[in-house]
């Protein structure tokens, strides 16, 4: 639409868009698409690590009350991760991966508003406070909050960490080259 000061010409209102459509920092639409689609696959490649990692895990049948399986678990979700976003960055010479730390985050903040939304009861973190509740779910392998079924763990520490684990792995092979 024009506007009364200025004429279409002056505007270029009916030009039509073509590829060459610069959005940010000197790139086209295409090449946002790309990074997109890199960034959604650097995420997706991180969460199939940890879960590849939990399954391998899972084969020992660690007792669920134990602490020491899930301790490494959570360190391996880091490593492991980081050195897969390192390898796939290296093979890839493509440098999207060190920004998924973001989806991390993101994932993170989710969980953390539905844990806080979940209803207590018995058994439930039932007179806990909301930092409590949190602490409980995701950080405290041996007094869980009993809530989200026992998977905080999994679901907000795990996965945010592997995401974060696979952007630090990515951006080492980032500044490597």
């Amino acid at each position: 639409m024009c506007y009364p000061k200025f004429s279409c010409s002056e505007l270029n209102c009916f030009q039509p868009m073509t590829e060459d459509f610069e959005v940010s920092q000197g790139k086209s639409i295409g090449d946002l698409g790309r990074e997109a689609a890199w960034f959604c696959a650097h995420t997706i490649l991180a969460i199939l690590t940890l879960l590849g990692l939990v399954a391998v895990i899972w084969l020992f049948h660690p007792a669920p009350d134990a602490s020491a399986p899930k301790l490494l678990a959570t360190v391996l979700a880091f490593v492991v991760t980081m050195v897969v976003g390192f390898l796939i960055t290296k093979t890839t010479s493509n440098d999207i991966g060190r920004y998924v730390w973001i989806s991390g985050l993101l994932i993170f903040a989710i969980v953390c508003v539905w844990v806080m939304d979940l209803p207590t009861g018995p058994g439930l973190c039932e007179h806990c406070t909301l930092m409590e509740r949190l602490w409980r779910t995701f950080f405290d392998f041996q007094h869980g909050s009993g809530l989200m079924g026992g998977d905080g763990v999994l679901i907000g520490t795990w996965i945010p960490l592997s995401l974060f684990g696979y952007a630090i792995g990515s951006k080492l092979a980032a500044g490597a080259e």
